[in-house]
């Protein structure tokens, strides 16, 4: 059975923000190294290292080929806020905020877009690394990419500003 969808779309001043969310049963500095050391990332989207003061270069570790994609660090905000901007093909800005609620934590993830172009084949894939990012912080078994894609497509392609 594929995972329910939870991601929403909104305008913004530049076109389209998806946002997704997951709630963490863990306090917020916990999940801000899970987002933000490399040996952490390699568990659930890959091992990331410096190439200058503001990129990294990410090996994205669940993809076919391991392909490297840089990203230039926009924002750093220990524990609260991680914006970055992947190169190459297309330039996705991208924003992580943390937000503690008790005993939880709060990870809103924000995917900036032009167009809602792409979002059938955007939409699962954050939804898997989501729940990837989850599972791997709970010592849960990984999800497989194939419960998202292509069952959750046709939601994020029908997808409107709310």
């Amino acid at each position: 059975m594929a995972p329910t969808p939870t991601g929403t779309l909104r305008t913004s001043d530049t076109g389209f923000a998806l946002e997704l969310s997951r709630t963490i049963a863990a306090p917020r500095e916990d999940v801000w190294e899970r987002l933000t050391e490399s040996s952490r990332t390699a568990q659930w989207f890959g091992p990331w290292e410096r190439i200058s003061d503001d990129t990294i270069e990410v090996t994205m570790s669940f993809e076919e080929g391991e392909p490297a994609s840089e990203m230039v660090v926009e924002a750093c905000e220990a524990p609260s806020r991680l914006a970055v901007r992947m190169t190459g093909e297309g330039a996705w800005p991208l924003e992580v905020r943390l937000i503690e609620k008790g005993s939880t934590t709060v990870l809103v993830l924000v995917h900036s877009c032009d167009s809602r172009d792409g979002l059938g084949d955007i939409g699962p894939g954050w939804e898997y690394y989501l729940d990837m990012f989850v599972a791997a912080g709970n010592g849960s078994p990984l999800p497989s990419f194939d419960a998202y894609y292509p069952p959750q497509q046709e939601y994020y392609s029908s997808l409107r500003p709310q």
